[in-house]
């Protein structure tokens, strides 16, 4: 079908989002948060939903997310101006 990866892309995305997210220098909580940002940066709605469940979870408040998107969008912004 169009627009559907093969299982064998699936399961080795799943294997290396599993291996990435996982807590080492920085904790489960602040990589969510960067998935979050990313995610909200580049427009994926149902990877903004997803992360940002399991960032609250986490126990990631709606201040902290707050200061999140205005980070995110404050770092567009002046992207943008550099180029």
């Amino acid at each position: 079908m169009p627009g559907q990866s093969p299982p064998s892309t699936l399961k080795r995305t799943w294997e290396s989002l599993k291996e990435v997210m996982a807590p080492r220098a920085l904790d489960s909580q602040t990589k969510e948060m960067i998935y979050v940002a990313v995610s909200s940066s580049n427009g994926c709605e149902a990877c903004i939903q997803s992360n940002t469940a399991a960032v609250r979870k986490q126990g990631m408040t709606n201040e902290m997310f707050g200061e999140l998107i205005a980070v995110g969008g404050m770092a567009n912004e002046t992207n943008l101006l550099v180029h």
